[in-house]
């Protein structure tokens, strides 16, 4: 366990980085693997998010593996444009932005942005995850 301003905090096992387990999250969503982005999440996972509909919230590996699904399961075009991952102090950093088509979002291209902080469990797996969402835009001429 790390002490940090006070607090404790986690210690992941030996190996497991902040960076190595945003890699993961991130290499997963760019795959579109699902399955692989639950395996980085522990099994109390939490994940709170304000996307433009309002804030909303998720429990355990299944809901938000479903929640990822739905949100980027269903596209006929996807590419991840750009992704960052850091740390603030204990804490993960993660952004990412989506180029992608769906039937549900509308005719051409959309860009989605997303950043989330995460804290990890033991073993280096995010156990909470707080979100802020851009929403589904339409791309803008020339890129």
């Amino acid at each position: 366990m790390t002490t940090v301003s006070g607090r404790s905090s986690p210690t992941p096992r030996p190996g497991v980085t902040p960076a190595s387990v945003g890699g993961a999250f991130l290499e997963a969503l760019a795959s579109q693997d699902f399955d692989r982005l639950a395996s980085v999440l522990s099994d109390d996972v939490r994940l709170r998010a304000l996307l433009p509909a309002g804030p909303s919230q998720w429990e355990g590996v299944d809901e938000i593996k479903a929640r990822f699904i739905a949100w980027f399961g269903d596209a006929d075009g996807f590419e991840l444009v750009d992704s960052i991952v850091g740390d603030i102090g204990p804490r993960l950093y993660l952004r990412w932005r989506v180029r992608m088509q769906a039937q549900r979002l509308g005719h051409g291209w959309f860009v989605v942005e997303q950043q989330a902080y995460a804290d990890t469990d033991d073993d280096g797996r995010v156990r909470r995850l707080s979100l802020l969402c851009s929403g589904y835009l339409p791309e803008a001429p020339g890129g």
